[in-house]
Parts: C-alpha cells; sequence; structure tokens
C-alpha cells in the first residue's frame, strides 16, 4: 500500500472538524487538474491505442485503467480529490442549516421534521409522506392555516396524515362543543306561578356521559341535560287508550331524597305502541359525514354497523338512500327497497372517510333525495350521522337550523345520530334534530346502536304526537317556590304554549317523557328565596286549597296542525307519605335526577352524595330486562373516582384515547 492510500485511512478514520472553507477548495481545484491531466495523456495516446484494438481487439478500452498504477502522481491526485468528495458528504449533515419555517405566526413557528423527497414539491398541503411538525402555539387562534391540529407537548399533526395513518390513538381533546346553559333558578310562586317548557325525547347526553366515565373522566357540565340522562330509561307508566289519546299522564308527589322538607312533583307520559304490521311506509335517506375526522374506530366504522342494525327492522319495502359528503356531497345509493338488504350493505361498506365537511351541502342534497321520492301518508325521513363538524359551506348552526326548520313543514323530518369523542359538536346537532322535529342520539357502542337503533327504532322514526308541551301552574296557597329539574335548554314563554305556530317536541311510538320539580311548601320554613318588603302576604284559604298545581298538556297528531288539549290538577291524593312508599318509577327518576345534579355540581341538593344515588337507584331498579339500571348503578361507581378533567400525555407523545 502506497503512502497516499494510508493517509487517507488515517484521515479517515480520524474524529476530524470539518476543514475549513480554502482546504476544501484547494482539494476540489487538485482534483480537476489531475483529471485535466489524465484527459490531455489519454489524448495523446489516441492514434496508439487505435493500433492496439487493431492487434488486440476490444481489450484497448482497459488499457488505460490497466496502466492507471503506472502513474503515481496521477493517482495520488485522484485518491485526494476523492477524499475530499467524501468529506464534504461526510460532513453535510452537521454543517446544513436547519430547515426553513414553513409557517409562521404570533408566537408560533412550524418546521419540517421529515420532508421525505417531494420537499421541492409541496405546495400548501404536506405530502402523504410528511408524518409530524415540530411547533408552539399560543392559543388556538395561532394555529397554522394548513389543516394542522396542535397537540399537547410541542407536538403537532396534519389531520390528514393522521386519519391516513388509521391511529386510533389520535384525537382531538377539549374540543367537543355543548351549549352552554345555567341550572333552571328557583322560583317564587306568587310571582311567577306558571312553568312552560317543550318535552325532551332525546338521550345523547347520557350516551355522551357514560363514554366519558367509562375513560374514567367526568363530563364536561354542560354535556349534562339531565331531562336526557332520566328519558334515557324507559318507564313502566300507565298506557293510553287509544291512538287519538295518544299518551296518558301519570302523576306522583314524593319527599325530596335530597331534602325531605321539599317535595318532588313527577310527571310521566307514555306514548302508544305500535301495532305489528301497522307501521307506514318508510323513505329514508342516510346522510353519512365521510369527512376526515370521522376516521376513527368509534366512528364511520360503528356508523355503518348502526345503520346495518337499523336496516333489520324496517319492511322489505320500506326505501333508503345513501347520500355522503366530505369536501363535496353525493350520492352513495339512489333509493333502494330495502329487501335488497346486499346491494344495501355494499354500500354501506364502501363508505371510507377523508375530506373536509361540507355538511349543508350534503343535507341540502339529502332533503332533495327524500323530497323527490316522497311517500304520502308515509314516514319521509333523513337520519344524519356525523360528528357534527361542519366547517365547509354553511358552518353557521343559526342559518342550518333555519334550512332544517323551513324544510319540516315539506313533511320531511330530521333525526341526528352523534358518533365519536374529542371533535364532537353536539351543538350543532341538538339544533338540528329540535328544528327537524326528529330525535338526536349519541351511539357510544354497538349496544347503545342496538338499543336506539333496533330495539327502540319505532320511537326513533314513527313519530305519533309532535310539538308537545307542558305547562304547570302551581298553587301559591300550597307552594311557595318550584323549580323544574333539566329542561333548560327546552323552555318556552308562557304564551307560547296556545300557539300552535310554536315548534316543539315529538313522541315516537312507545317513547316515555319524564318531568320532575322540586317544590316548597307553602309555610314549611324551608324557602330558598327571601321574603319581599312589600309584598302582599301569600294567600292562606281557596277554593283549590287540596290542589299543589294544575297540569296541561298539549300536542298535535302527526297529519294534524291543530293542537289538542289534555288536562288534570295535582292534588294531595297524589301525594306519598315517604320516599319509600312512592311509586318504584318515581323513585328511580328521582335517582337519576340526582345524579345529574351531582355532575353539574350540585348546587340545590346538599349533602346528598354518590352513594346516596346509588342506593336510591338500587332499591328502585325493579325489573331490568336489558340491563340498562343496573349499568347506570355501576356508573355512579365510576363518578365517585373520575378525574375533573383528562390528563394531557406525556410531551413528545400523539393524544391518547
Amino acid at each position: 500500500m502506497n503512502d497516499e492510500m494510508e493517509r487517507l485511512q488515517s484521515a479517515l478514520r480520524a474524529n476530524r472538524p470539518s476543514p475549513p472553507d480554502e482546504v476544501q477548495e484547494r482539494a476540489l481545484a487538485a482534483a480537476l487538474a489531475a483529471f485535466d491531466d489524465h484527459h490531455r495523456t489519454r489524448s495523446e495516446s489516441a492514434g496508439q491505442a487505435k493500433d492496439d484494438n487493431r492487434r488486440h481487439g476490444v481489450w484497448w478500452l482497459f488499457l488505460p485503467v490497466s496502466n492507471w498504477w503506472r502513474r503515481p502522481a496521477f493517482a495520488s491526485a485522484i485518491t485526494l480529490g476523492l477524499a475530499a468528495v467524501l468529506f464534504v458528504a461526510y460532513l453535510r449533515p452537521f454543517t446544513q442549516p436547519p430547515p426553513q419555517p414553513i409557517w409562521q405566526g404570533s408566537g408560533a413557528s412550524i418546521q419540517v421534521q421529515d420532508w421525505g423527497e417531494e420537499q421541492d414539491e409541496w405546495q400548501g398541503e404536506p405530502p402523504d409522506t410528511l408524518s409530524s411538525l415540530t411547533g408552539v402555539f399560543t392559543s388556538e387562534e395561532s394555529a397554522p392555516p394548513l389543516g394542522l391540529r396542535a397537540v399537547p407537548g410541542g407536538r403537532a399533526m396534519h389531520s390528514r396524515t393522521a386519519d391516513r395513518a388509521g391511529d386510533p390513538a389520535f384525537r382531538d381533546q377539549g374540543r367537543d362543543r355543548f351549549t352552554a346553559f345555567d341550572p333552571n333558578p328557583v322560583k317564587v310562586t306568587a310571582e311567577e306561578p306558571v312553568s312552560t317548557f317543550s318535552i325532551d325525547v332525546d338521550t345523547a347526553s347520557y350516551a355522551f356521559m357514560r363514554a366519558s366515565l367509562n375513560q374514567m373522566v367526568l363530563p364536561p357540565q354542560d354535556a349534562v341535560r339531565i331531562e336526557e340522562l332520566i328519558n334515557y330509561f324507559p318507564y313502566n307508566y300507565a298506557l293510553p287508550d287509544s291512538r287519538e289519546a295518544p299518551f296518558a299522564a301519570a302523576v306522583s308527589v314524593l319527599p325530596a331524597p335530597w331534602n325531605p322538607t321539599n317535595r318532588l312533583l313527577h310527571i310521566g307520559i307514555r306514548g302508544y305502541m305500535q301495532e305489528p304490521g301497522a307501521a307506514k311506509q318508510a323513505n329514508l335517506v342516510f346522510l353519512v359525514d365521510t369527512s376526515g375526522s370521522m376516521n376513527a374506530p368509534n366512528k364511520l366504522p360503528l356508523l355503518v354497523n348502526s345503520l346495518k342494525l337499523l336496516l333489520e327492522t324496517l319492511a322489505p319495502q320500506d326505501r333508503v338512500a345513501v347520500v355522503t359528503y366530505a369536501g363535496a356531497a353525493g350520492v352513495a345509493l339512489p333509493p333502494t327497497p330495502v329487501a335488497e338488504k346486499p346491494r344495501i350493505h355494499a354500500a354501506l361498506d364502501r363508505l371510507g372517510a377523508g375530506g373536509s365537511t361540507a355538511g349543508a351541502e350534503g343535507i341540502r342534497q339529502a332533503y332533495l333525495l327524500a323530497e323527490e321520492h316522497f311517500v304520502a301518508d308515509g314516514i319521509n325521513r333523513v337520519v344524519l350521522a356525523t360528528d357534527g363538524d361542519f366547517n365547509v359551506g354553511i358552518t353557521d348552526p343559526q342559518a342550518l337550523t333555519g334550512f332544517v326548520s323551513r324544510k319540516r313543514n315539506s313533511g320531511v323530518y330530521l333525526s341526528v345520530l352523534g358518533f365519536g369523542m374529542g371533535n364532537y359538536n353536539d351543538d350543532v346537532m341538538q339544533r338540528l334534530a329540535q328544528n327537524g322535529n326528529g330525535n338526536a342520539v349519541y351511539i357510544d357502542s354497538l349496544s347503545e346502536a342496538r338499543k336506539a337503533l333496533s330495539e327502540e327504532a319505532t320511537a326513533l322514526l314513527f313519530p305519533i304526537a309532535k310539538d308537545v308541551k307542558i305547562q304547570v301552574e302551581f298553587n301559591p296557597a300550597t307552594v311557595s317556590e318550584y323549580r323544574l329539574i333539566g329542561y333548560e335548554t327546552r323552555m318556552l314563554r308562557r304564551e307560547d304554549f296556545s300557539n300552535d305556530k310554536v315548534d316543539a317536541g315529538d313522541i315516537g311510538a312507545g317513547h316515555t317523557v319524564t318531568a320532575i320539580y322540586e317544590l316548597t311548601p307553602a309555610g314549611s320554613g324551608a324557602e330558598r328565596t327571601a321574603p319581599l318588603r312589600y309584598q302582599a302576604a301569600a294567600p292562606t284559604g281557596s277554593a283549590f286549597k287540596d290542589e299543589l298545581a294544575f297540569l296541561k298538556i298539549r300536542y298535535k297528531l302527526p297529519e294534524e296542525e291543530t293542537s289538542k288539549l289534555i288536562t288534570r290538577p295535582v292534588t294531595s291524593a297524589d301525594a306519598a307519605a315517604s320516599v319509600e312508599a312512592a311509586p318504584r318509577e318515581a323513585r328511580f327518576a328521582a335517582a337519576v335526577a340526582a345524579f345529574g345534579q351531582l355532575l353539574r355540581g350540585g348546587r340545590y341538593i346538599g349533602e346528598y352524595d354518590y352513594d346516596d344515588v346509588a342506593a336510591l337507584a338500587q332499591d328502585a331498579r325493579g325489573q331490568d330486562p336489558y340491563g340498562y339500571r343496573a349499568e347506570f348503578i355501576g356508573l355512579v361507581k365510576l363518578a365517585e373516582s373520575a378525574a375533573a378533567l383528562a390528563p394531557l400525555p406525556p410531551p413528545g407523545t400523539i393524544n391518547g384515547p
């Protein structure tokens, strides 16, 4: 081995710093000079090489190579030149400046971590090979306008990349949206004796609460709508006698478990059951959200299986269509008889998630399709299945609900199925369902899908009464104060009760509806509101001294626009002497009401705690064929140890489930 090669190997083994620029330039110049010298030498010997070719064939091509070792100066120059090139290539990653920021904002900078091979081609959205970005955001408003989502720990991930990766561990955190409201206040009967509200048969709040507790996290307070917790359960109230009077009211009065001085007024309504074979033909349009935000196991896959369960409850002559929406909306399946179930299943199985969420355009197309195939004297309904994250087209909830409320006059109603956590927009979904003469259901598992879409499908799809309102007038001679538990988002003005133009909730076949008031008896001394100085004294005698309140229920039959009225007084004959003596269904409903109040902070229930709720619910459990009440008792126990907020993942990790 010659001296030059030994020096080269020693240099490569040495841990040397980057050579100065002038050294690199001299090395490259030497390599170029050696190349020029070799080129001149080769040109001079070209003639001789041709003569040799005549004698030796193609071996002349290898003669210059075979003669390199005979030229020490040339070999040394080439060796040094190669050494310089190798040095530059080896040291370049350590001397190359860091990637330039691809986006900058107030207090934020995002830099590419993995460019792949598409660095020069990237315009706007990151390429598929871009796996992650790093950055720091000072606020939600400082997030980059490139479809990036910030997650704790100084990490950011592009939503499309995360969705395509199919990572079930990734989800947004703390971005679920709910309508903010305060609990109903205590009302003084002498000042405001009338309470009016729309009934509510939605159950979305209960299922979301359960999904949160199953992750050992308390739900946000605004996610807890107590009436939806109470109405999640079927109750064994008395059935009405006929379709003309679609429901009857069951009334009871019992001591409040958390305040024995006060009383609970329990009002229960149960709709008549649909007779087998009497269901009207259904024209349903499944409006399916296939945007990128639906790419999670508890979203689109669960959605598809849920709709398949719903198909099992429909008659062969019923028709089903599928409209999808992501960046744009389109018809995935034209109206198809349920008898062709394999065709419908195939259309659902082909659905995939990706893109933004043009929800408004999807709703428009779904209504258009339902109206084109309208069934006179039938059930015409759009079933919207989504996480509610509309971000393209009409995104203003007021504009969306205005469109839906006008469309209900065409006879096409809207039901909403909600999926997913972390980016769930309950606010929009509640408004759409309420204005579309439909129900809102949250599906967190296949078991919930079976309950809502199989066991209770007739209640979801087949209304027996619409615009159902309740009004209670309290007697100041017997009730000094009252408080409606729940229904905060369903309150109506007093004059709305008799106005048939004012929309209200609907009741489906077999639905049960429960409302609970807490009452402070007159003269009990347990009033929460101090008396006014100049207020006249409450009446002590009255022709109605045996009455606590007067109940009114107003409703319309599905095909009519003029309401009917049901009335009855609430008297001392409806009262139970103790909690234990009260009807079982009223006691269980009271336990659920107490649990809902605890989840919202427990402002009005004193020292009543989760153990008290569990004991009351266990005592009133009764027959529980589907295990819903047993599950509730388990959730009460979970709430005792659940965290107030989901913990943040460690820095540098993707947001956990």
